[in-house]
């Protein structure tokens, strides 16, 4: 949420807490002034005006990079499609409710023109839009960036890539291949049972829908990935692989100069990843759970393995700080943890003014504490201003 410097908090102190700093984690407080850390102090001291955070953990406000929950709000049901507006409103409140004051709201650009369910029609363009304008308006409590998923087997990529311009706050492109056959979907029988089982199709005319989307991949793959490299280097924004499964996957990121992997899908493929100096994001869910509700590769292991560089909440916003915990039981260090959900991602996406509790960044910080293993949410400020 845009904010002048007259309207946020002239002070703002959070004493008595246990600040999550890049190094460690100190008793202390952190004070606040007009949307800025401004200072720390250690010691358990509470001055008078401050808030007691009474031995909870102060940390910064979480950043994410990738999540699907709007859709979520602009599709409660299959067939219920619920008006942007409130639904941008509503996912802006629920994310800031688990802690999340950054968001790069996920949204795919690239359409298919026929398939099951009639294809996969265009909408990134004026979706964008909406937010973009609730944003301005100052009706969003978080800060909201787009990020888009741009699917290299489509029809109409090039077209809707060409109609974002360097002031729609895309600060992350990521290059999506669904062929049937790779990546996601090598498992075409899986595959198969996923299309089949949502649109109800026949076994010809999935066969069919899976030819011609191989056969357009092949036309268009090289056209469509350049095009979207050319377009995140004109719109300022950090480029990401996704769902890379092989070390040749890997490698073509690398040469297109990619340095964030979503959702590796071997641990090959993630070892890959750091020898080519590309950091790994993995998804909240697949670590809480236990494991990749697809058979992929569990974000534990590569956790367990120093291969766990970024987290994204993906389908559940409040996995995000949860998953953050989870990580400080297997590392036995909070503040690495916590670094994966707000440092880590924050570098990931060019973003120099947050992600850590430092004198002269934006005063996004939550507080929690944790019962029984859960991470229980006390408090959340955007700039200094509480939205949670």
């Amino acid at each position: 949420m845009p904010r002048d410097a007259a309207s946020l908090p002239d002070r703002l102190t959070l004493a008595n807490a246990r600040l999550v700093l890049p190094q460690g984690v100190m008793e202390g407080a952190v004070e606040v002034s007009r949307g800025e850390i401004t200072g720390l102090h250690d010691g358990t001291r509470v001055a008078p005006g401050a808030v007691d955070c009474e031995g909870d953990f102060v940390a910064p406000g979480l950043v994410e990079l990738h999540t699907d929950n709007l859709e979520r709000h602009l599709r409660p049901r299959p067939t219920a499609h619920w008006p942007h507006g409130p639904a941008i409103v509503a996912h802006d409140a629920e994310l800031a409710s688990t802690g999340i004051t950054t968001v790069y709201d996920a949204l795919r650009i690239g359409s298919i023109k026929e398939g099951p369910g009639g294809g996969m029609p265009a909408y990134a363009r004026a979706l964008a839009t909406e937010i973009l304008h609730l944003h301005a308006a100052g009706a969003l409590k978080i800060s909201h960036r787009i990020h888009l998923r741009a699917e290299i087997c489509s029809d109409t990529l090039e077209e809707e890539l060409d109609s974002f311009g360097p002031d729609d706050r895309v600060g992350l492109l990521s290059l999506m291949d669904h062929t049937p056959g790779q990546r996601q979907f090598t498992d075409i029988g899986q595959y198969e049972a996923y299309i089949r089982g949502k649109y109800a199709v026949s076994k010809e005319d999935f066969d069919a829908y899976v030819g011609e989307r191989i056969a357009l991949g092949d036309r268009v793959r090289d056209r469509h990935e350049a095009a979207s490299v050319a377009a995140a280097q004109r719109l300022g924004a950090a480029l990401a692989s996704h769902d890379d499964t092989t070390v040749d996957h890997v490698a073509r990121s690398a040469g297109y100069g990619i340095t964030l992997a979503e959702f590796p899908t071997t641990g090959d493929a993630a070892r890959a990843c750091h020898q080519h100096g590309i950091a790994v994001m993995m998804g909240a869910p697949n670590l809480i759970r236990g494991g990749s509700h697809s058979g992929n590769v569990a974000a534990g292991d590569l956790a367990e393995a120093g291969l766990l560089d970024v987290v994204s909440s993906d389908y559940v916003p409040a996995a995000l700080l949860g998953s953050a915990v989870k990580l400080a039981g297997i590392w036995g260090d909070m503040a690495r943890a916590v670094a994966t959900v707000t440092a880590a991602p924050a570098k990931a996406a060019g973003l120099i003014d947050r992600g850590r509790i430092a004198e002269g960044l934006r005063a996004d910080l939550i507080r929690f504490r944790v019962i029984e293993g859960v991470p229980v949410l006390r408090g959340v400020w955007v700039q200094g201003a509480r939205v949670a």
